[in-house]
């Protein structure tokens, strides 16, 4: 009865107040809250899947969906030549949209290295390309000061100590433990574990300082894998050893430690869903489309008000929005996605102050319907997004009146003037010009007392 005990008093520490979480390192709350600072100023980033599925340009999981081999994935790997790829260019569009840190894929599922890995033959390097694109990435965006993360994928279908699991290209059809048994006979998870702990380690020595690690992703249970596969307690000790300051995601399965994590990701969800997020340390990662890497036939794309309400939901609720784009096989950003980029940076440009440094509205002030709130606590500033322009030449804000000294639009710093015939009690009104500032979703500053 021994074992039961344990799981249930463990079971128990990790929901009933008064009991602590197990923990990693001795890092206050304070301490951390100090750490993450200019991430959770931030607010607004760029994802960036890059690898040899640009090619197929099927998706990121082509591998998956189709069952290839590495084999017959050889050939992606062969004409691989990102003629195009001009870093700069990506740090400048970043930057011109508004995000403040950019995370690439190092590697992802497939097991290829954009950076000159000493543990493998399969690294940008040895392609065409005959270039380290990670250091490129990096000494870019560092130039443009955009803070720079890696995104590592724990997983690695290349590799022929990977063992094969339900996410694997080589998969068995039938499910069966005799036929993963018989796939994985001649793999040894051991070696690969080594294999990861040093690529996580060549990463974090050889290119100074590394804002943000990406690892990519646990699922433990039937078939899949988990901490014990990664040796994911050794590995965030050594992440945090070799650097200090970095920031970790929630994909090791340490959520059980108390600093297991820094923050977590919700993927591809709405604007709704985001909201349950409120109060915690979070992070959105959205794609521009269905698709994380290049997808050449996919047409799913949001619309510029479609990503503006993600970002300014994600601030509205205290959190960021990390927004990806999948660079062509050529190494460049496709029409589609610079003309998204250059419609956030038209808004950011003007509205950005809503943004950075921003978080959720203090619970007094309530939001009418087609209206979000973000706040900058330290200079006691109220944005109030208008989703819905209203028609009626005014916006009535209940509760307001008593705590506001002036009222602007955040673009032009033109006032927004106090209807004072209407504004009763402690009700707000405020008059709008008839026609609609030239912005998807416009802003209005109110300076607090």
């Amino acid at each position: 009865m021994r074992k039961p005990i344990l799981s249930v008093l463990l079971a128990l520490s990790l929901t009933l107040p008064g009991f602590a979480q197990k923990r990693l390192g001795n890092e206050t709350a304070a301490q951390k809250t100090k750490r993450m600072e200019w991430w959770t100023d931030a607010r607004f980033g760029m994802f960036i899947h890059w690898g040899l599925y640009a090619l197929p340009a099927r998706h990121e999981w082509v591998r998956n969906a189709e069952r290839i081999t590495n084999e017959n994935y050889q050939k992606y790997f062969d004409q691989f030549n990102p003629d195009l790829f001009d870093p700069k260019k990506w740090a400048k569009e970043a930057k011109a949209a508004g995000m403040k840190y950019a995370v690439l894929t190092t590697k992802h599922h497939e097991g290829f290295t954009l950076f000159d890995s000493k543990y493998t033959d399969y690294k940008a390097t040895n392609t065409q390309a005959k270039r380290d694109l990670v250091k490129e990435f990096l000494d870019a965006f560092r130039a443009e000061g955009i803070k720079v993360g890696f995104y590592y994928s724990l997983i690695d279908w290349h590799h022929p100590d990977f063992p094969v699991d339900k996410y694997h290209p080589l998969r068995p059809q039938p499910e069966t433990d005799e036929a993963y048994a018989a796939l994985n006979k001649n793999r040894d998870m051991a070696k690969y574990r080594k294999y990861l702990y040093n690529q996580v380690t060549e990463l974090l020595t050889k290119y100074g300082k590394i804002d943000i690690l990406w690892a990519d992703f646990s699922y433990p249970g039937k078939y899949g894998k988990g901490r014990n596969d990664w040796g994911s307690v050794e590995l965030l000790k050594q992440i945090r050893k070799l650097q200090p300051g970095i920031i970790v995601d929630n994909r090791l399965d340490l959520n059980d430690y108390e600093d297991g994590t820094d923050f977590e990701t919700p993927e591809q969800v709405g604007p709704k869903e985001l909201e349950k997020y409120r109060g915690k340390v979070w992070e959105t990662c959205q794609t521009f489309s269905g698709s994380w890497g290049y997808h050449r036939d996919e047409n799913t794309w949001k619309t510029n008000r479609k990503l503006l309400d993600l970002l300014i939901t994600s601030v509205a609720n205290g959190g960021n929005l990390l927004l990806n784009v999948g660079p062509t096989a050529r190494g460049e950003f496709d029409n589609r996605a610079n003309t998204a980029l250059d419609s956030l940076g038209l808004w950011m440009h003007a509205n950005s102050k809503s943004i950075y440094h921003c978080t959720f509205a203090p619970a007094e002030f309530k939001a009418p319907e087609g209206i979000k709130l973000t706040y900058n606590k330290d200079i006691k500033k109220l944005y109030v997004h208008l989703f819905e322009y209203p028609n009626t030449g005014s916006i009535t804000l209940e509760g307001y009146k008593d705590k506001t000294k002036y009222a602007q639009f955040l673009h032009d710093n033109s006032e927004v003037q106090i209807d004072n015939e209407k504004s009763t009690g402690n009700t707000l009104v405020l008059k709008l010009p008839k026609k609609k500032p030239d912005f998807e979703i416009p802003v209005i500053e109110l300076t607090l007392n």
